[in-house]
């Protein structure tokens, strides 16, 4: 399944705290276990005003129904084509 990246514009996301954090992560799991599609939130990262999450999903119509189903924001919504780290080099 191909693996994306979704960019979420949510006012003050890095400040966010843990409770805050933790009912957001509530709320997408039980999006996902709602699905009638596979569905994996691998995590995700709060910067500045935007969140940042990698997920994978038959397609990005499938991502873009959790977040519609969560009340999230996809701003975008980008296949990973590649991915590489210090352990490629």
């Amino acid at each position: 399944m191909p693996k994306y990246i979704i960019e979420r514009t949510v006012p003050g996301a890095g400040r966010l705290g843990p409770q805050e954090l933790q009912e957001i992560a509530r709320t997408s799991n039980a999006v996902v276990d709602g699905l009638d599609s596979p569905y994996t939130w691998h995590q995700s990262f709060a910067a500045g005003d935007k969140i940042y999450c990698v997920h994978t999903a038959v397609s990005a119509d499938v991502v873009r129904e959790h977040a519609r189903c969560g009340g999230f924001p996809a701003d975008s919504v980008t296949e990973i084509g590649s991915e590489f780290g210090p352990w490629s080099a």
